[in-house]
């Protein structure tokens, strides 16, 4: 159960209402009057709380969960306890997110200005917006409506930020036009200058970096991470791509559509990633490659080529996974035989 003291708390909630809010349907004999206070993981939810199963390794947990009830796929719906109501849908995790989010609604803070804000008087700003103490809107920087600005934030000069956007303490924002509903958390750098020099044994000359950064509506921006402001063109993140904390996302980056990038990945400059591409954690991306829609690229990966569409891929350098798996393999054999020999070297000489 979620602590008071953090989390914004609604209901209760009928199973019915809960039915509708999820897209679920309710199984045979579930009392659609039963009342439920909470959401709360399988082995610890209680008689008034609802829970859900989405992965089958947790089928004991679900076949002694306490829970009033649970979200379930309807294949799964027969390892049910005796008694549990359900609510059956095929995709159990996203039902999830609608009910724990109706549970626990985003805080909805009071308009306004703090008194140790600092807002200059070219700022245009909608009705609603909150800029908390210590933080500073620049000139001719726009805000849209129920604007969030967290405590210390930095909005540049002629910043443009949609309606609802939410940034969060600490962060910077600089030569950017930033969409609606986008999240962006502490300690996120957006618009810097990118990482862009004429190098030269007599030194290196730094080039301005005349772009932009553009953000689409219904992006998440994790903690801490940085994405620089394009050299000529502009660094673009398209609706509704997901971006973990620590990632590095160089000038003139294109990411479409989408996306999920993982933490401490790091892509070069000029690099596209077309729509819906994942990247796990760690990944490192080369300059100016080109990684096609729905692409996959695993953990720790170095991207050295373009990655065509669909494909996925894995290692440094990055091949098909496929590849990398036969290849892991072979590796781990080879590692066994090494060990094999070396224990029949010290058997003959204890000999």
């Amino acid at each position: 159960m979620a602590d008071p003291r953090f989390f914004a708390q609604a209901g209760p909630f009928t199973l019915a209402a809960l039915a509708d809010i999820a897209v679920a349907k309710l199984s045979p004999g579930s009392d659609p009057g039963l009342s439920l206070s909470d959401v709360a993981a399988l082995d610890e939810a209680g008689p008034t709380q609802l829970s859900f199963l989405d992965n089958r390794r947790y089928l004991a947990a679900f076949a002694t969960t306490r829970a009033g009830a649970c979200l379930v796929h309807p294949d799964l719906a027969g390892r049910a306890p005796a008694g549990l109501a359900l609510l059956l849908t095929p995709e159990p995790y996203r039902a999830f997110a609608r009910v724990a989010a109706a549970f626990h609604p985003d805080p909805i803070p009071a308009g306004g200005i703090h008194p140790r804000a600092v807002v200059d008087p070219s700022a245009r700003l909608g009705a609603g917006v909150v800029v908390e103490a210590g933080a500073v809107v620049g000139p001719g920087a726009e805000l849209g409506g129920r604007v969030w600005v967290g405590p210390n934030v930095v909005i540049g000069d002629s910043v443009v930020i949609g309606d609802e956007t939410r940034i969060g303490a600490n962060a910077s924002v600089s030569h950017a036009i930033i969409g609606r509903r986008v999240r962006i958390y502490p300690g996120a750098r957006i618009g810097q200058d990118g990482f862009g020099f004429a190098m030269s044994a007599a030194g290196h000359l730094k080039v301005p970096q005349l772009g932009r950064v553009l953000i689409g509506d219904d992006v998440e921006i994790g903690a801490n991470t940085t994405i620089d402001r394009g050299s000529a063109s502009d660094t673009v993140v398209g609706a509704g791509t997901l971006i973990d904390n620590l990632v590095q996302i160089g000038h003139n980056v294109r990411i479409g559509r989408g996306c999920v990038i993982v933490a401490l990945a790091g892509i070069s400059g000029s690099t596209r990633l077309d729509d819906f591409v994942v990247v796990g954690g760690q990944a490192g991306f080369a300059g100016h490659l080109r990684i096609g829609a729905g692409a996959r690229v695993a953990a720790q990966a170095g991207v050295h080529r373009d990655v065509p569409a669909g494909a996925e891929v894995g290692g440094t350098p990055a091949i098909p996974m496929r590849e990398f798996k036969r290849l892991g393999a072979i590796w781990r054999l080879q590692a066994l035989e090494r060990l094999k020999g070396r224990k029949t070297q010290d058997d003959d000489k204890d000999k």
